[in-house]
């Protein structure tokens, strides 16, 4: 997950664009913008099997920083200039549980699988207890990192950022989730986007050259 590991508090939204790399470079011409509402990062990761599906987190350095983002247009504002097909629904949280399943691997972050999902699960502490228990189904299905985060207006909404060795896992991971996984059983209801399956494109530190 790269940068996004540096970060407590984010803003994560799951869209469609007209064209990612155009987004994606409006943003870089915008980074004064996003110093503005406290980002110190910007992370995408790209759809592998929707076109023009992107994940973007965006690191917040506090948290009354992401009530006021909420509270603002800005935030919409900027993605709706990046080419958004709509103003999506923001989740702002700060990550309460981190995982690495094993050594990591060195180098580029870039291309790596990710699988983000948004949902609402009964007691937060419970699923990472959960979770914990089953460590092992995790790290043998292929999952390498696991991050949860918790709404900082809903104690039980979350957004779970899971690693995963690879595309192929991916999808079995998907047809088959662990009994663990409970997060999974809510995605695509109500508020909640489908589960998006994607690689790490981009990243931006707000503030520095690159």
């Amino acid at each position: 997950m790269g940068e996004g590991e540096r970060h407590s508090f984010i803003l994560a939204c799951d869209f469609r664009v007209d064209d990612v790399d155009r987004m994606w470079e409006w943003l870089k011409r915008h980074r004064g913008s996003l110093e503005s509402i406290g980002a110190h990062h910007v992370v995408l990761y790209e759809s592998i099997w929707e076109p023009r599906r992107v994940l973007v987190t965006i690191g917040i350095r506090q948290s009354h920083l992401i009530r006021d983002v909420l509270r603002s247009s800005a935030i919409f504002e900027l993605f709706d200039n990046a080419g958004a097909d709509d103003i999506p629904p923001i989740f702002g949280g700060e990550v309460i549980e981190k995982i690495h399943l094993g050594p990591q691997p060195v180098g580029e972050d870039l291309g790596r699988v990710v699988m983000g999902v948004m949902s609402s699960v009964d007691d937060v502490p419970t699923l990472i207890e959960k979770v914990h228990d089953g460590l092992e189904r995790f790290k043998h299905g292929g999952v390498r990192k696991i991050w949860f985060y918790r709404a900082i207006d809903d104690g039980h909404e979350v957004l779970i950022l899971q690693e995963i060795v690879d595309e192929v896992s991916a999808r079995k991971w998907i047809e088959h989730p662990d009994a663990a996984a409970e997060w999974m059983t809510n995605v695509g209801l109500g508020p909640y986007p489908t589960r998006f399956v994607g690689r790490f494109a981009h990243l931006m530190s707000i503030g520095e050259p690159g």
